[in-house]
């Protein structure tokens, strides 16, 4: 077990400034307004849903109930086993889902541009996104989705595979986004602008999923727990209780 927050309570801005990451996760959830969104710009319901995430997560907020908004840190340990809280596990299972869903959407559409040259986001978000949606909170259900599993005891190996989650996914959507701005100004046809931008992500993914495993990347360090039989997870259950 590692001591690895030493403070006992959250200071103000700390919980606010994480108030616009959920607002964040949670506008984008619904993956049909959120292509939309990308397409054409925002619209009436953009602004309605907006609103609805805005009341929540400051309500929730407000309650301290959400991931980095309460007053006091909940996981201080690494490797003391205590249940994972409700909000915590709607809010990162809610996280993954934007982490991985448009991330594997975005690479069968490149895969099939690569060879085709035709675009199908709006079918695939269609048509996939809500299953895979489904699927990662399938995930969690089993107990499988990293940060949002019923005990936090293993939180410092899987705090830090939701950062390289984030570091592989987000300079690979924007990479995509500039290759396909660079592309139009380069005149290539559609299957050579596919293959740039498939080659530019892959490239992207690679180097940071590299650099995520090394652990060089912020806040990617893994600190696993050794075990001997179950002694560890005896011994954090009794400071937990006591």
């Amino acid at each position: 077990m590692r001591k690895v927050v030493e403070r006992e309570s959250n200071k103000t801005y700390y919980r606010v400034l994480h108030l616009p990451i959920w607002l964040w996760v949670f506008f984008i959830l619904p993956g049909n307004l959120t292509y939309a969104l990308y397409l054409h710009g925002p619209d009436g319901r953009h602004a309605i849903w907006l609103a609805i995430v805005c009341v929540v997560c400051a309500w929730r907020g407000f309650l301290g109930r959400l991931p980095g908004v309460e007053p006091a840190p909940y996981v201080t340990h690494y490797g003391m086993h205590q249940p994972n809280l409700p909000y915590r596990v709607v809010c990162y299972t809610a996280a993954w889902i934007g982490i991985l869903v448009p991330f594997t959407l975005n690479l069968i559409g490149l895969v099939i541009a690569a060879f085709t040259g035709g675009w199908i986001m709006a079918y695939l978000y269609a048509r996939l996104y809500y299953p895979l949606a489904l699927a990662v909170v399938l995930a969690t259900w089993l107990d499988w989705t990293p940060r949002a599993r019923r005990s936090t005891i293993n939180e410092g190996a899987e705090k830090a595979w939701f950062y390289v989650g984030i570091w592989t996914v987000v300079p690979s959507q924007v990479a995509v986004w500039g290759a396909w701005r660079l592309g139009g100004e380069l005149g290539l046809n559609p299957p050579a602008l596919g293959r740039f931008r498939f080659s530019v992500f892959i490239i992207v993914v690679a180097v940071f999923f590299f650099l995520g495993l090394k652990e060089k990347l912020p806040r990617t360090a893994r600190h696993h727990l050794t075990r001997v039989g179950n002694r560890d997870r005896e011994i954090t259950e009794r400071v937990i209780s006591d």
